[in-house]
Order: C-alpha cells, then sequence, then structure tokens
C-alpha cells in the first residue's frame, strides 16, 4: 500500500457500466460520420472484389463457347394453334379436320425450346419436309415479345 489505498478486486459491474456507456456513445455519433466512414472502409474492399470488365474475350472464352455447343434443344415449327373443347377433341377421328388459326401460305413459327426464334416457310427435300428460314426474330424483338 504506498498510495494509501486498499487493493479491491475490480467490480464487474463497473465493466459492463463502462461497456454500457461506451456503446452508447458510439450509437449517439452522427449517422453521417458513420455512413461516411462506412463507405470509406468499404472501398477498398470493392475495387479489390470487383475487377473492371475486359473488352476482349478471355482466352478460354472460346473453349467455354464450344461446351454447349452439344446441348441439344427441341426445335418445334408450328402450323398454328387452335382451342377445343374437349368433346370435340373426343370426336376426332382418321380423316378429321382440324381448323388452325394460322393461314395458308402465312410464314410457319420455329420454336427452340418453347421461344419464337424465327419464321420459315415449309420446302420439300427428297420427299422429306422441311422449312427455309425466311425471318430470324432479333434478341431485342424477343424481349419486346415477352414484355406484351
Amino acid at each position: 500500500m504506498t498510495d494509501g489505498k486498499e487493493d479491491k478486486p475490480a467490480d464487474p459491474m463497473d465493466d459492463w457500466a463502462s461497456a454500457l456507456a461506451e456503446q452508447t456513445s458510439a450509437t449517439a455519433a452522427p449517422a453521417a460520420a458513420t455512413a461516411t466512414v462506412t463507405a470509406a472502409a468499404a472501398t477498398p474492399a470493392a475495387a479489390t472484389v470487383f475487377q473492371p470488365l475486359e473488352r476482349e474475350a478471355p482466352s478460354g472464352f472460346h473453349n467455354d463457347i464450344e461446351m454447349i455447343l452439344d446441348i441439344p434443344v427441341q426445335l418445334t415449327v408450328e402450323l398454328g394453334r387452335t382451342k377445343v373443347p374437349i368433346k370435340s377433341l373426343l370426336q376426332l377421328a382418321q380423316g378429321s379436320v382440324v381448323e388452325l388459326d394460322g393461314l395458308a401460305g402465312e410464314p410457319m413459327d420455329v420454336l427452340v425450346n418453347g421461344y419464337l426464334i424465327a419464321q420459315g416457310e415449309v420446302v420439300v427435300v427428297n420427299d422429306k419436309f422441311g422449312i427455309r428460314l425466311t425471318d430470324i426474330i432479333t434478341p431485342s424483338e424477343r424481349i419486346r415479345k415477352l414484355n406484351k
């Protein structure tokens, strides 16, 4: 006892009180100052995580495209559509005629996995039916049709 005070163990309630006071003073700081500190701290991390995009394709880009070239897709040529009641559907037999909404000579829709990609006309090659593409749907037109 050199300073005249007794050595007492630290009171845990004093530690909690000082921590609570510290937290209260930290949360009472102006929000703008906190936002500035947060934004300043986040900027270096964002710069290291997000690299700028390159205009040139990466060297492995060509190989990545080749990986998907063998994926099979469902190609459908649609002559037309119609709605019929189940009663009429059950009455269909060999030789029945179903009227479609497409007109004769009108281009047929070419769908890939259910999405319209082109229109064309029927051709016969070596006694087999085919389709000659007359109009390819651009990506912007496809998006516009989806929004309708």
